[in-house]
């Protein structure tokens, strides 16, 4: 009953401000159809045949796909929608990548499913469109809606053994950044002092002017507590030629890191 409640007080106030984000995100409508069948937590059926990959939310591990998949299907299925996307052009399984509206005024499918702790926003998405999902993603958060319920969600910087267990998988990672150093091209937010072992955030110079221009300035992360999110990789080899086992998250886009504590999630104004 109180999800229910929580669910339906942020989708009204997603419906109340769908109008400006609609306007900001300004994709074109590709179409409509009625949802047949929900393949997995990110892709559903239309009646006429086609896949609909939902854009801008992250692959979930199975435990926490199950819930998602869940909550989309009460969600669409029987519903009609529209489709909205900057082509309706078809990867190479035959999918049609879009964000879903039941309402063409209203918030969302990814924001609504959010919101009820069903989807987590990918990163990747640093467009006016993510917005929503972004903040809908906080609120259940907030909430303990869905997903967030489990604790384990969010990784801590002080387990990297439970953040490399991930290898291979999306992940959200927090923890305070001890440093920031910059080796040739490459810059390392360290979450340790210990290189080999600790997690590390890792970006690239070429992103460096996206990140400023969202706002961020990786000097100024150290000391303070940060979100990553991402894929989980290892580091290579260290320096005497032995291996590491050290986790890291290349970013690649502002929206993958998140100032905890701050009012702007990065990206969000892209």
């Amino acid at each position: 009953m109180r999800q229910t409640a929580l669910t339906f007080r942020f989708i009204l106030v997603l419906w109340l401000i769908a109008p400006t984000l609609a306007a900001a995100c300004e994709l074109a409508r590709q179409g409509d159809g009625r949802v047949a069948a929900v393949i997995d937590a990110r892709t559903l059926r239309l009646e006429d045949g086609r896949d609909i990959r939902l854009t801008g939310l992250a692959p979930l591990t199975s435990d926490h796909a199950s819930v998602a998949t869940a909550l989309l299907a009460a969600l669409v299925i029987g519903r009609d929608v529209t489709i909205h996307a900057g082509s309706d052009a078809p990867d190479r399984y035959g999918r049609q990548h879009a964000s879903l509206r039941l309402d063409i005024n209203g918030p969302s499918i990814q924001a609504m499913l959010a919101a009820q702790g069903g989807a987590l926003a990918d990163g990747q998405s640093h467009d006016a469109c993510a917005a929503e999902i972004r903040a809908a993603e906080a609120d259940a958060r907030q909430d303990r809606l869905g997903i967030w319920a489990s604790a384990a969600v969010i990784k801590n910087t002080e387990r990297p053994g439970d953040i490399l267990a991930g290898l291979g998988r999306f992940a959200i990672v927090e923890g305070r950044v001890v440093s920031v150093r910059r080796a040739g091209s490459v810059t390392y937010v360290n979450f340790g002092r210990r290189w080999t072992a600790d997690f590390t955030a890792t970006i690239s110079g070429r992103v460096l002017p996206q990140l400023a221009a969202a706002g961020l300035q990786p000097q100024a992360f150290e000391g303070q507590r940060l979100r990553v999110r991402g894929i989980i990789e290892q580091r290579g080899g260290s320096p005497t030629g032995s291996p590491t086992k050290s986790p890291r998250i290349e970013v690649i886009r502002p929206g993958q890191i998140e100032i905890v504590g701050a009012d702007v999630v990065a990206g969000a104004s892209e």
